[in-house]
């Protein structure tokens, strides 16, 4: 499984000198199967530089996959240039919405004033499964979905190939559970010996005084969740938006220091734009 992150920020793109080594993109996550399917998470403004790279490899099937419906996981689908093409054929899949409510959200996005291209302008053949079951596959990726903790609910999801795991859990808040969310010890154990784990990590201890229930969590609690499920790798997700590289260098070093002093072999970094992984 080779995995790829075109944008790990946080409710808004930023740019920069600031903001150079990880990148200012919202949301979008690539996943290349072992049987060379691709799957796309979420539709941020990540998922516009995915799409030139697709059509520069003529790559035009392809599976995605939301995690939920707030703006920064969407606001790059009308800028994904594979829609306005013909032979491109998208499914997307059920989790987490019925079908209706993604045909509206997603025309929603591309409609006036908001946008100049109309919906009906897609060129794409978009087809879409209409359940989302407990656990389904695309190609060699078993993927099975949770909860997450987060206003207006969502989707995290585990990929599984060839015995190794990927655990995605955006916008997820630990330290509160949210209408339809589940307690610390169920995201616990849904990531329990992962070989990498993306996790939300978007507040400092102080910050989250003023930003509770707004559906992200503090990194030490996220640091705390990877420790106890005995990751591997832990990758700090949803940066926030003002959260310099300095400053993000800083929160790396404190859970470095954190991983050190309990002896624990998990490696922790932040999660920029371009950075891959193969499982």
């Amino acid at each position: 499984m080779f995995i790829k992150c075109w944008g790990s920020r946080g409710s808004i793109p930023v740019s920069g000198m600031k903001y150079i080594k990880y990148g200012g993109d919202t949301t979008c996550i690539e996943i290349r199967t072992e049987d060379d399917k691709i799957i796309i998470v979420d539709a941020g403004t990540g998922i516009r530089r995915l799409g030139n790279q697709l059509i520069k490899e003529e790559r035009y099937s392809y599976d995605i996959i939301f995690t939920h419906a707030h703006w920064d996981h969407l606001m790059g689908f009308p800028f994904f240039k594979p829609l306005y093409r013909e032979q491109t054929n998208i499914r997307l899949q059920g989790c987490p919405f019925a079908q209706k409510y993604v045909e509206t959200m997603i025309s929603k996005v591309m409609s006036p004033p908001n946008y100049p291209v109309r919906y009906t302008d897609i060129k794409a053949n978009i087809h879409f499964e209409p359940v989302c079951p407990k656990s389904f596959k695309i190609g060699t990726v078993s993927i099975i979905p949770i909860p997450l903790s987060h206003p207006n609910q969502g989707r995290g999801y585990k990929f599984i190939e060839d015995g190794k795991t990927f655990v995605f859990l955006t916008d997820n808040e630990l330290d509160f559970i949210h209408p339809g969310g589940l307690p610390f010890k169920a995201y616990q154990d849904f990531s329990a010996d992962a070989e990498l784990l993306l996790h939300d990590a978007e507040y400092t201890k102080e910050e989250y005084e003023f930003t509770e229930q707004w559906g992200h969590s503090i990194y030490t609690t996220t640091l705390k969740l990877a420790i106890n499920a005995k990751v591997k790798q832990l990758g700090l997700f949803h940066l926030n938006q003002d959260r310099t590289d300095q400053a993000v260098d800083g929160i790396v070093d404190t859970c470095q220091h954190i991983v050190a002093k309990m002896g624990s072999n998990l490696k922790c970094f932040a999660v920029g734009a371009e950075m891959t992984f193969t499982l």
